[in-house]
């Protein structure tokens, strides 16, 4: 690839448009943010998918400063919903067609109506997995015959951090669509069955409190103790690692 990327402690992190996103028979995007990040430090499977990723999107702005600290370059945060549309919005222009792997059939099936108005000239399939912490080969194998039944330009996956991003690279070759991306709680903010929080969070580079004080439950160990723990890993890396900038 010809375009900067801001190497973090091993990770290559794409660090321009998404315009610019490298021309490959198939591409495998996902993205890493501080609680990715932090779970990855404890599985080196979870790690692994990552660092084969063709694409690592920071989609956190704590990624964003970890960057700064370690090298001083000014990246910006490109976040799931960013790809997301940015890619139907391409593929609405080209006429394509996307598949929508992950979450509940509700969900996927309001995906599906409001596509239908934002980008009508989309083609969209879905399939809904069975929700169970790990699948088994039948689960995997009938997953990738949905996908390639329809052969989608783009494939959505949406099983949440770790899972979709082990999955999405374990079974990359046996899928029949040119990119792949991970864009995990993307599927119920789109749908709106889970509200993003407001532009002025996002903008603020609190979008992180935004969720948390929507989804306290849910999201108070994410963001209240792996955000101690991203900030001592951060420093710890600081000492330990010289400033990398790869082209």
């Amino acid at each position: 690839m010809d375009q900067i990327l801001s190497n973090y402690v091993g990770y290559d992190l794409f660090s321009r448009s998404l315009d610019d996103l490298p021309k490959l028979p198939k591409l495998v995007v996902n993205t890493i943010n501080q609680y990715s990040f932090c779970l990855a430090e404890k599985d080196n499977e979870f790690k692994n998918s990552l660092l084969r990723s063709d694409v690592l999107l920071p989609d956190g702005v704590g990624i964003v400063a970890a960057i700064r600290l370690q090298s001083g370059q000014k990246i910006k945060k490109i976040s799931g919903s960013n790809l997301h549309i940015h890619l139907l919005n391409k593929l609405n222009k080209e006429y394509g067609s996307c598949f929508y792997l992950g979450s509940s059939e509700k969900t996927l099936k309001k995906i599906k109506a409001k596509l239908a108005i934002e980008f009508p000239h989309v083609r969209v399939g879905f399939y809904s997995p069975p929700f169970k912490p790990a699948f088994s080969e039948t689960d995997n194998n009938r997953m990738i015959i949905e996908v390639n039944q329809f052969k989608p330009d783009v494939l959505f996956v949406g099983m949440t951090a770790p899972k979709q991003e082990k999955w999405a690279v374990a079974h990359r070759e046996k899928l029949d669509t040119k990119i792949i991306g991970s864009i995990g709680a993307v599927f119920d903010f789109y749908a709106e069955t889970m509200n993003r929080p407001s532009n002025f969070w996002i903008n603020m580079g609190f979008e992180w409190f935004g969720r948390l004080i929507n989804e306290p439950k849910r999201m108070w160990k994410r963001y209240l103790y792996y955000g101690p723990v991203f900030l001592f890993t951060l420093i710890k890396y600081k000492i330990k690692y010289k400033p990398v900038l790869s082209h």
